[in-house]
């Protein structure tokens, strides 16, 4: 490993990548072409901030690594996982402008992927819609972003993911990676069709690592096809992928953890037997609300463990997705456009846990197997139709999409005291018992309209969304949990924006979007994790969270420099959390309400810069400042649930600082980068924080011949210890809890790379 680490700083890294990533041509292409385009395109003619990340980029990444791990790099853009990959799912988190990972909106195609958290109740992660080695485009909008995002939720910020289209000849490429932790990653890709005809690919990956610390895998089968059929002057196009994720966890930690067990604890798995001794000393203690299993076993734990909560015996997450589009689109005269596109998406999963809490019925053994599973079927369609007429295009769309979702809590046995006999990488069967079961059913109904006027040196945009969302949950096996029905309605969102080009290389923009966020449709989060009678107390009165977003900014695009700096304030109104309804004496479950405002101001800028033979630069800074407004109190009595007015924002860095040098020329190319983040807090009255810290990555790859070449990659380069994820268990009105997940240490990862 020093002789790699010697290799990697002796050279630099560079974010072109080889041609046959994109499209299959020769390798050798990609050097030609790395003086034509940008590292990062910067939305020229937008009238809000927007960027985008190619493909160019994102291979230079270790293949299979998560795309939103090449936004890091933007302004604003908050992104934290405890693999070097970014794609496992427990830890990986987005923020934008101080706006969590569920209060964004991410799409694929244009296909709804809901807010890609753990446990989605409305969509899929991108990694399980699509091989990195697949996306074409990733752009970022940090204000709300477009009208015509398929979103209910993107108060802060979207994320649209683009697949490349197939090439117009027959190519194929291979990809194979080996490296830290047994990482082993294949992928193949074949590419058929010609200019004015037919074109598809297909594709197969399968990724495995063994866990950083700790033991256990994480692994994915993955398998995409993308067809475009011309059909007249139009175009049909489909895509079709599927997905088999298992991944086993990481323990969540706390800072006192840390310091007590080490960066490097982790669960007790494979040891079964210190996992039930855990489990008897956590029972007569009185810590589990089990009875005693064994009063042998005491009541003081070993290895300086003191509490049963401090290790699991293991932990996991199962996934199996398929989803399908078919789309066309055709022009309507020498003016006008039609697109429309359907989908459907199913998922079927787990997370997985060995509680403590409650034995196995049979075989004595005192832990047993907690399920939370789900069970998804969406289906949908939308699509738009502009026109241009003088100076204006006016552009109108919608949006319907019908979601079934089941939930459930499921309990399974353990085989006995001495024996686990249950893999936590398969999907157990039959359960002892099901603690509740819900069916919810989600119908979305959105539209937009949009006038965008061109007077030559100045683009003014106008228009506005809206959206209808229904909410109802239906018991199957019931439970505290509520029934009933819940809708946000806002049929009026407006957005108003400019852009003046001042020169060929200089324009202002600005302009102010308004966006409401509608109810989550699960027992997990939102409105339906309370009781009935919490319930019945929100539903009608229960305000939808909303933002006003106000922008201004500069951008300069020139053939050797491109950048952009930008202002805005954001007004985030009616926040939700979850507060306890009415008096403890009546015993109702704690319910959301809406708990006041947020206002973030922030400042933000990046550039690229390419310097000349071969080497270029890439900077980006923000700083945010996001505040909560109001305290928090009981809206039944008025009383203080937390003083937090004044707060900073819980996993809201006030300083990002990210910088990049590249190099490409001829068979050689490479990139160093370092990030930085500032102290984050994990408790709203901000009495509980991570330290900031930097971390470096790497890459260097030489062209063998113009179908072949080598790539070395490694992420945490110096090896940081680092708090990664925050809040991974929630986050708490005040001190420290186990909400951390510790970041991976240096590894390294080398890769052919083969395509005709």
């Amino acid at each position: 490993m020093r002789h790699a680490l010697s290799l990697l700083l002796a050279s630099t890294a560079c974010i072109a990548a080889p041609a046959f990533a994109q499209d299959m041509a020769p390798a050798a292409d990609a050097a030609a072409d790395a003086d034509s385009a940008g590292i990062i395109v910067f939305g020229r003619g937008e009238t809000r901030q927007v960027q985008e990340i190619t493909t160019r980029d994102l291979v230079t990444l270790t293949p299979g690594t998560n795309a939103l791990k090449a936004i890091e790099k933007l302004p604003s853009v908050n992104f934290q996982s405890s693999d070097p990959f970014g794609s496992y799912e427990w830890s990986q988190r987005v923020s934008i402008r101080s706006f969590n990972q569920n209060q964004l909106g991410f799409t694929f195609d244009g296909i709804p992927l809901g807010d890609m958290s753990y446990g989605n109740h409305n969509g899929l992660h991108i990694t399980r819609a699509i091989s990195s080695e697949n996306i074409g485009t990733v752009r970022v909008s940090q204000g709300s972003g477009s009208l015509g995002t398929q979103s209910t939720g993107n108060l802060g910020g979207t994320v649209e993911t683009f697949s490349m289209d197939p090439a117009d000849a027959l190519g194929a490429q291979g990809n194979l990676t080996y490296g830290s932790d047994e990482t082993w990653r294949a992928f193949a890709r074949l590419n058929m069709g010609s200019a004015d005809g037919i074109r598809g690919y297909v594709s197969y990956a399968y990724g495995s690592t063994d866990k950083w610390k700790g033991q256990g895998t994480q692994d994915q089968h993955m398998v995409n096809a993308k067809v475009v059929i011309p059909v007249g002057e139009g175009k049909l196009d489909g895509w079709l992928s599927y997905s088999d994720r298992r991944e086993q966890d990481y323990q969540d930690m706390s800072m006192d953890m840390i310091n007590r067990l080490g960066w490097k604890w982790d669960n007790t798995s494979p040891d079964y037997a210190k996992a039930v001794l855990y489990a008897d000393i956590g029972n007569n203690r009185g810590e589990t609300g089990a009875p005693v299993s064994n009063a042998a076993a005491g009541t003081v734990y070993p290895d300086n463990v003191t509490s049963v909560w401090d290790a699991y015996y293991d932990a996991a997450g199962l996934r199996e997705d398929w989803l399908g589009a078919i789309g066309y689109s055709t022009p309507l005269g020498d003016h006008a456009n039609f697109k429309i596109k359907g989908y459907y998406h199913n998922n079927s999963g787990m997370g997985l846990w060995a509680t403590p809490s409650v034995p196995s019925p049979t075989g004595g053994s005192p832990l047993s197997i907690r399920t939370t599973e789900y069970d998804m079927d969406r289906i949908g369609a939308f699509g738009s139709v502009d026109a241009t007429i003088g100076i204006q295009t006016l552009e109108a769309g919608a949006w319907y999409e019908n979601n079934k979702f089941n939930q459930a809590r499921r309990f399974y046995a353990f085989k006995s005291r001495t024996e686990a006999g249950l893999s936590f990488r398969d999907y157990p069967k039959n359960p002892f018992a099901t603690q509740w079961e819900f069916d919810f059913t989600t119908d979305t109904i959105q539209y937009y309209v949009r006038d965008k006027i061109d007077l030559g040196m100045l683009t003014i945009n106008l228009g506005w969304k809206g959206f209808k969302v229904t909410n109802e949950a239906e018991a199957v096996v019931s439970s505290s949990f509520p029934e009933g029905k819940i809708k946000a309605e806002d049929w009026f969102q407006p957005h108003a924006g400019f852009a003046v080009e001042l020169s060929p290389e200089a324009e202002i923009f600005g302009g102010f979007t308004q966006v409401t966020k509608a109810f989550a449709s699960a027992t997990t989060t939102g409105p339906f994790s309370t009781n009935q009678a919490g319930f019945d107390q929100i539903r009608d009165d229960l305000k939808p969270e909303s933002s006003d977003t106000y922008e201004l900014g500069l951008r300069y695009n020139s053939s050797r420099f491109n950048g952009t700096l930008g202002a805005y304030l954001v007004s985030f109104r009616n926040r939700l959390l979850a507060v306890q309804v009415g008096s403890p004496i009546l015993g109702l479950a704690s319910a959301l309400q809406n708990v006041g405002n947020v206002r973030a101001v922030g400042i933000e800028a990046a550039g690229d810069l390419k310097l000349g033979q071969g080497f270029g630069l890439y900077a980006s800074y923000s700083y945010t400042d996001a505040t909560y407004r109001d305290d928090v109190l009981n809206s039944s009595d008025g009383t203080l649930v937390a003083a937090i007015k004044g707060k900073t924002v819980v996993d809201s860095p006030k300083h990002m600082l990210r910088g990049e040098l590249n190099y490409d020329q001829g068979p050689l190319f490479g990139r160093i980068g370092a990030n930085y983040m500032s102290k984050r807090y994990y408790s709203y009255t901000n009495d509980a924080s991570v330290d900031g810290r930097v971390i470096v990555d790497a890459s260097i790859g030489y062209r063998i011949t113009d179908q072949i070449e080598v790539q070395l990659n490694a992420s945490n380069l110096f090896d940081k210890k680092y708090i990664s994820t925050i809040g991974s268990g929630g986050f708490g009105n005040s001190g420290d809890a186990q909400t951390l997940l510790i970041g991976a240490p240096q590894q390294f990862f080398v890769t052919l790379k083969a395509g005709f």
